[in-house]
């Protein structure tokens, strides 16, 4: 892949926190994720636990809105109270999340990865499987009319 490939795949890749990742990091969190699926599948109990939990996780966005947040607090907190050169901690947070809007990536997104911390695509990937698991899409398949279909499909996710 060419240099301009790899970075229209970035800049189009629905997912950019995984985009932005190295390839391994998601490899792992892959695997964790369909553990935890193998694991719910043979125990027959707790998926909708585990599908509530999905529902709390924090994604990538959220830790990186909360700790931008906290950055730029501390950044005026210190620059009252001790110097305003403290200022520029406040400049840079801001100028990192204007990176990750408008690039995808982030500089510490490295460690937020290696830390556990997924994207909403994977965290909703790892609840529509349990949901799959635990046959929320079952009535889709024999169903022919569209708009019981449609309805079908509404509860499938609703539940």
């Amino acid at each position: 892949m060419t240099a301009m490939e790899q970075i229209m795949h970035h800049v189009t890749d629905p997912d950019r926190i995984r985009a932005n990742t190295w390839a391994p990091v998601n490899e792992w969190l892959d695997r964790k994720a369909e553990l935890r699926l193998r694991q719910h599948a043979w125990q027959n109990g707790g998926i909708t636990r585990r599908i509530e939990e999905l529902g709390r996780e924090w994604d990538f966005e959220r830790v990186l809105q909360a700790e931008a947040s906290a950055m730029g607090l501390l950044g005026l907190a210190l620059s009252l109270a001790v110097r305003p050169a403290f200022l520029v901690l406040p400049g840079m947070a801001t100028a990192m999340v204007l990176l990750h809007a408008l690039q995808g990536w982030y500089p510490l997104l490295p460690l937020f990865r290696r830390l556990g911390i997924r994207s909403q695509d994977e965290i909703d990937r790892e609840r529509y499987a349990m949901k799959s698991l635990r046959g929320d899409f079952d009535e889709l398949s024999g169903e022919t009319d569209a708009a019981r279909r449609a309805e079908a499909a509404w509860r499938a996710v609703c539940a």
